[in-house]
């Protein structure tokens, strides 16, 4: 390769590109914008969280519109010379050429994927259309906007029982409808003892009138007054750009990081909820800017053996017995 396409090449590299402008995707550009390398965020314009009116947990941004940090965070981050790129990344080849859906490909040294996760959820009349508002799923980010509140709690996930148990925390009137989950002896004794009503039967719809939910409705005919329902949805990670390089998974299918989010891929990292379910806002920033971080080293220490070998290969090209000479001059120039 000559010279000047190689160039070329090198002016086109990034040292990262960031797949994701989430919290986890933003916050790790922050870092690597500040350590003044050359960074592209691409972001398709999906954030899980976007139903949600408010995020809560999140220190010195508790109540703040999910919206309304991206924003601040995308301002933050172009201040420091970071590209935004809004788009889709359709694969990623061994590399790293990052190819976006309908354009160019960017080249990259370092590959973070912060692409986070779908929630599936039950295919129950009203379950959809109220997902963030008054159907939630954390007790942590939602279930203080709803203490002491009529709350139910849907048993379509094997997690349910246990989301109903930390529930009544907050409010000291939580049903839980089993619906087609198979509930043990042991499990609804627990409930019980916890003080958690479980009312059988299939659930036909959540009832909403005015714009709130009103109850649960099951298949009987009944309805159970709530003006809040939980639902634990089955979490399926947007790793597809991580699996398709060959990155190991767990027995649980996740994709397996160390602490920093470097995947078992040289030079591909992954933060966020891509990698770990349980993340929330405040947990998957705090991710990215690990991972920030580690990549920096990373490249610091890559750069530093190619400046090495630079160095010895000079050393080796210049005669050692020119080198004294050279010395000798400097020395008879200084004291003329």
């Amino acid at each position: 390769m000559s010279d000047a396409k190689n160039a070329a090449m090198n002016d086109s590299m990034y040292d990262v590109v960031v797949v994701g402008a989430g919290a986890a995707g933003l916050s790790a550009a922050l870092v690597l914008g500040r350590a003044r390398r050359r960074v592209a965020v691409v972001d398709a314009g999906t954030p899980r969280n976007a139903p949600a009116a408010h995020m809560h947990g999140f220190l010195s941004r508790d109540g703040m519109p999910p919206a309304a940090l991206l924003e601040v965070g995308r301002a933050e981050v172009t201040g420091y010379g970071v590209e935004l790129i809004e788009g889709r990344v359709d694969h990623i080849e061994p590399g790293f050429l990052v190819h976006l859906a309908g354009g160019p490909a960017l080249r990259a040294r370092r590959v973070l994927v912060a692409t986070g996760l779908r929630d599936e959820l039950p295919e129950i009349p009203g379950v959809r259309e109220r997902w963030g508002r008054d159907l939630l799923h954390c007790p942590y980010c939602h279930a203080y906007e709803v203490r002491g509140e009529p709350i139910g709690v849907l048993g379509t996930h094997p997690n349910a029982v246990s989301q109903a148990l930390l529930l009544q925390k907050w409010s000291a009137d939580v049903v839980f409808f089993p619906h087609t989950l198979a509930v043990t002896d042991g499990e609804r004794e627990r409930l019980a003892a916890r003080g958690v009503r479980v009312i059988d039967g299939i659930i036909k719809r959540l009832v909403v009138d005015e714009d709130r939910v009103r109850g649960v409705e099951l298949a009987e005919g009944s309805v159970v007054p709530r003006s809040a329902v939980f639902v634990f949805p089955h979490m399926l990670p947007r790793d597809a750009l991580l699996t398709d390089l060959g990155c190991e998974r767990d027995e649980n299918g996740w994709v397996t990081t160390d602490p920093s989010g470097r995947t078992s891929v040289p030079g591909l990292w992954a933060v966020g909820n891509v990698a770990d379910p349980r993340a929330q806002v405040i947990t998957a920033a705090g991710m990215g800017s690990a991972a920030a971080i580690a990549i920096d080293h990373d490249l610091v220490n890559e750069e530093v053996a190619r400046d090495v070998e630079d160095y010895r290969t000079a050393e080796a090209k210049s005669p050692a017995s020119l080198r004294p000479i050279a010395h000798a001059v400097s020395l008879e120039e200084h004291r003329a």
